[in-house]
């Protein structure tokens, strides 16, 4: 059998996307960024949001150089919010302690009950938060540089076209005091990366199409609809890609990003949310034919008891509940007529 000829890395649409909406934090120095802010007028204001569950170890270290950096040095951010989803740590009293405001997500649209999940969280954001330009931040990061804000609301201030931006970077698996320089982000190229390949190739150039960290104009945001567990970031750049299109969207590298790493049965259950959101984007555009009782919203994994040593099943539902677009959310309609503008 010959060899199988090598095909080119990119379609010519994202290859060509690739090299004019990539582009490195130092390209826009701080001075540029500042003075494209004060020409936006109330467009440039600048909203960081960190969905927080358990992370008190590294929420107030965020929050600090953000606070310090970005609005006291350098008055980038006008508003810094930590949304807490329930944790039993100190997340709350960390991160109000380093200077944000925090948010308990349940007090957020109390009349709807909230499920667990990043998504619903980031989702629910959007009612308590008063910028134009929305940046979300993971808040276990470690080692926080301020370029992971500074980099990706650059292209958004500075261009106008612009519609939402994703960081890029260096993702290093850090476990039992070893280093693979290139380990991290197991679930972006075994799960997300062939399926944006294979389905939305225009999405192939994107280095970190999972990452936690990206920001977007809030007329973006609020027309989507937001997964509520772990599919979200796959669901928010497909589906931003279909509303405003690929020269809309860009990257920015921002560096390395230090942050925990999970367990292989916790990536299992990110990779089948993440699968089973893709699956519903293929239905929703009827470009998935396949009987209903073929996809079964159920993962089972295996562990092993330590005291028989038998392996045991363990099931857990793959949600597919999504949240609607925020605008069309009867509360979220009121807010906006007369939103505060917040320092």
């Amino acid at each position: 059998m010959p060899a199988e000829e090598p095909g080119p890395a990119l379609i010519p649409e994202a290859a060509d996307w690739l090299r004019r909406r990539s582009w490195s934090a130092a390209d826009r120095p701080t001075a540029e960024l500042l003075a494209a802010k004060r020409a936006a007028g109330p467009a440039g204001t600048v909203s960081v949001v960190l969905p927080a569950l358990d992370e008190e170890s590294t929420v107030g270290g965020i929050v600090e150089v953000i606070r310090r950096e970005l609005m006291e040095r350098l008055p980038l951010v006008d508003e810094l919010v930590v949304v807490d989803s329930g944790s039993a740590d100190r997340t709350a009293e960390v991160a109000a302690a380093a200077g944000a405001r925090v948010v308990h997500r349940d007090a957020i649209l109390p009349r709807l009950e909230p499920v667990p999940g990043k998504g619903e969280v980031l989702w629910r954001s959007l009612l308590v938060t008063s910028g134009e330009i929305v940046c979300f931040i993971d808040a276990d990061l470690r080692e926080f540089d301020p370029a992971f804000v500074s980099g990706i609301v650059g292209p958004l201030l500075t261009d106008p076209g612009i519609q939402l931006v994703k960081a890029m970077y260096d993702r290093p698996l850090e476990t039992d005091g070893a280093v693979v320089p290139a380990g991290g982000g197991r679930v972006t190229e075994l799960v997300a990366r062939p399926l944006l390949n294979l389905h939305w190739p225009r999405l192939a150039g994107f280095v970190q199409p999972l990452g936690g960290e990206y920001a977007a104009r809030r007329g973006l945001l609020e027309r989507l609809h937001f997964p509520t567990g772990y599919g979200v970031e796959l669901g928010l750049l497909v589906d931003a890609l279909e509303l405003v299109g690929l020269d809309a969207l860009a990257q920015v590298d921002v560096g390395v990003r230090h942050h925990r790493h999970q367990d292989s049965q916790a990536l299992g259950r990110m990779a089948a949310t993440i699968y089973r959101t893709a699956l519903e984007r293929l239905d929703r555009t009827h470009r998935l034919k396949a009987a209903e009782d073929l996809a079964r919203p159920v993962l089972t994994q295996f562990s092993r008891d330590p005291r028989t040593r038998d392996f045991s099943a363990h099931s857990h539902p793959i949600t597919a509940l999504e949240r609607p677009p925020m605008i069309e959310v009867p509360e979220y309609s009121t807010f906006a007529t007369g939103r505060p503008r917040q320092g």
